[in-house]
């Protein structure tokens, strides 16, 4: 883990060496002139030896002025070290996203990500400039004023060197309660993010069904738990300022009340005993800012956790070695293909999400896919595209297995319109080209013509400069699925993969749709899910899915006289329902 985090540092490790090195300086200045108030007070003041004041003054002025600009130094060097490395630590986490699988980004939940690209990496750069500054400020004051204050007087530096002792252990004993609530907290962070997201996403959904109470109520426990969590490790820290403060104050007084002996039978002088009582305040708040940074570090531990996870997550698909960079033709063929998503030792079928899937289309047929709801439809087109890779059998693409292909030339050459339609904030024309981002103006249009999109486009007063909200919320379901279809085609794939992507269309439109496809892409590998028949009547041919297994394969006819789930489907469809899983007579 830690290497994985110190990997992040990169361009500014300068600055991460320059914010102790300045630290360190800021201390031996500070230290110094409580050495130099001894000798100004002995052998200035009590002489009456102006001159020795002065100069021990001017000394004291300008270690001061030292200790103020490297600690200013520090201060910005610091900030600049810690903004990066959080900057990189984003940056890594971001492109390593981009790099997962399907089944690398089910591992990790989206409000968990969004989580750890902001909480987790501001605690871990708060963290990170504690480091570079206190981390090493605290230490090496507290050490430096212990040998100062031995230097002195032995007798009374043993008293600070018993308080900072038992204050360690009693630390220690705070942290380690501390942390175990620490690492529970951000877990609840995820389930508070997690509420704010679904319920902005689904605003809409919330007012139609008048759930702002529920949502409310359902935050509020999310916020709940958070807030308990803290408290619970808020309580346990609260201790720490009482005791080191209790600390500092009996060393005062017990340095004070030894030490006025001491003055009185000429073993200490006056100015040693002030020097005594600044190093007693440096050595003592030296460590409640080593406190502080222990606070801060129980913290960031589980955030760095979170944040390393991330970017030690290797994706599951890779490119190969020597990628084929060309696909022959759109032909697809699943030989004996098994799935499942969960990884293990078990072999046993009901474990797979696909089984036996044995299935050979030609370049530019039309194939129509249908089943119920959980029959794995979405599953077996996902394959050809490897958003996930088979688990058993072999998947071939133009005649070659798809772990042969460079995953960029692949997903360019099979172009899917997934059941969940995403357009992304932007116009019309800059959502369109994220299927070619150097496609014309009139291959946009073109293509919307295809997908049935133009005539809607040309309605908006800005025409295709129309702005997309982000999400396509100020579009409706049936445009939105249209653009995407549009999106797809400027791709000009080999194989067309539309799951689900009509249901949100009238008939009419869905014919039109079909039959421009048929005109405009003849070449084109088609394959269509759908609930229904309607939209995969007209297929060179149907695969019927039901709970992961082909049931039957046909032309509409074939399949009407021959599969029972398929006609059940039909006649309950024609017969008024339209409910893909609700059978015909039941």
């Amino acid at each position: 883990m830690l290497k994985t985090l110190a990997a992040q540092v990169k361009e500014y490790k300068t600055a991460s060496i320059l914010t102790p090195v300045c630290m360190i300086f800021e201390v031996i200045f500070e230290t110094l002139i409580p050495f130099l108030l001894q000798s100004l007070v002995d052998d200035g003041v009590n002489e009456g030896d102006m001159e020795h004041i002065v100069l021990m003054g001017g000394f004291m002025v300008l270690l001061a002025a030292g200790g103020l600009t490297t600690g200013i130094l520090g201060g910005v060097f610091g900030s600049k070290a810690s903004t990066g490395f959080a900057k990189n630590l984003r940056s890594a986490m971001y492109n390593n996203i981009q790099t997962f699988s399907f089944s690398n980004i089910d591992k990790f939940s989206t409000a968990g990500l969004v989580t750890r690209l902001t909480t987790d990496v501001n605690n871990l750069q708060m963290a990170y400039q504690m480091l570079l500054r206190m981390c090493m400020r605290a230490p090496a004051s507290m050490i430096f004023a212990m040998v100062m204050a031995f230097v002195i007087s032995p007798r009374l530096a043993s008293i600070y060197l018993v308080a900072v002792l038992v204050l360690g252990i009693i630390l220690m004993v705070i942290i380690k309660f501390a942390m175990k609530y620490f690492t529970q907290v951000f877990k609840k962070y995820d389930d508070l993010n997690a509420s704010v997201q679904e319920n902005v996403s689904a605003i809409r959904v919330v007012k139609a069904f008048v759930r702002e109470d529920f949502e409310k109520k359902k935050f509020t426990n999310a916020g709940d738990m958070v807030y308990s969590m803290f408290l619970k490790a808020e309580k346990v820290l609260s201790f720490n300022s009482p005791l080191m403060m209790f600390t500092v104050y009996t060393c005062i007084i017990g340095i004070s009340w030894i030490g006025a002996h001491m003055i009185v039978v000429d073993t200490l002088t006056t100015g040693q005993l002030m020097s005594l009582l600044t190093y007693c305040m440096n050595i003592l708040m030296s460590l409640m800012m080593l406190s502080m940074v222990f606070v801060m570090m129980s913290m960031s531990v589980a955030s760095a956790r979170r944040i390393a996870e991330v970017i030690e997550e290797k994706a599951d698909i890779v490119n190969p070695k020597n990628a084929l960079t060309v696909i022959a033709d759109g032909s697809v063929d699943f030989c004996h293909v098994y799935f499942k998503y969960a990884k293990g030792e078990s072999t046993d079928e009901d474990s797979y999400v696909l089984a036996d899937i044995d299935l050979h289309i030609k370049a530019g047929e039309t194939i129509g896919i249908i089943g119920g709801t959980g029959s794995s439809k979405s599953s077996l087109v996902n394959l050809i595209s490897r958003l996930y890779d088979v688990t058993k059998g072999r998947l071939l693409v133009g005649g070659v297995d798809v772990k042969q292909y460079d995953m960029e030339l692949l997903r360019n050459e099979v172009s899917v319109v997934l059941q969940k339609n995403v357009l992304f904030s932007g116009t019309i024309y800059e959502n369109l080209r994220w299927g070619d981002k150097n496609a014309t103006d009139e291959e946009c249009v073109r293509a919307c013509r295809l997908a049935c999109a133009d005539e809607f486009i040309s309605a908006f007063p800005e025409g295709y400069n129309t702005r997309i909200e982000q999400g396509g919320t100020n579009v409706s379901g049936g445009q939105r699925q249209r653009l995407c279809i549009a999106r797809a085609l400027l791709k000009k794939p080999k194989i067309l993969i539309l799951d689900d992507s009509t249901s949100a269309v009238d008939t009419a439109t869905d014919a039109k749709i079909r039959k421009a496809f048929a005109e405009e892409i003849p070449d084109t590998t088609k394959i269509i899910i759908a609930q229904r028949i309607n939209s995969v009547s007209h297929a060179d041919r149907i695969v019927v899915m039901d709970d992961g297994r082909i049931n039957g394969i046909g032309t509409h006819e074939e399949l009407l006289a021959s599969n029972e789930i398929y006609r059940d489907v039909y006649e309950s469809q024609t017969g008024g329902s339209g409910d893909f899983d609700e059978g015909g007579d039941e």
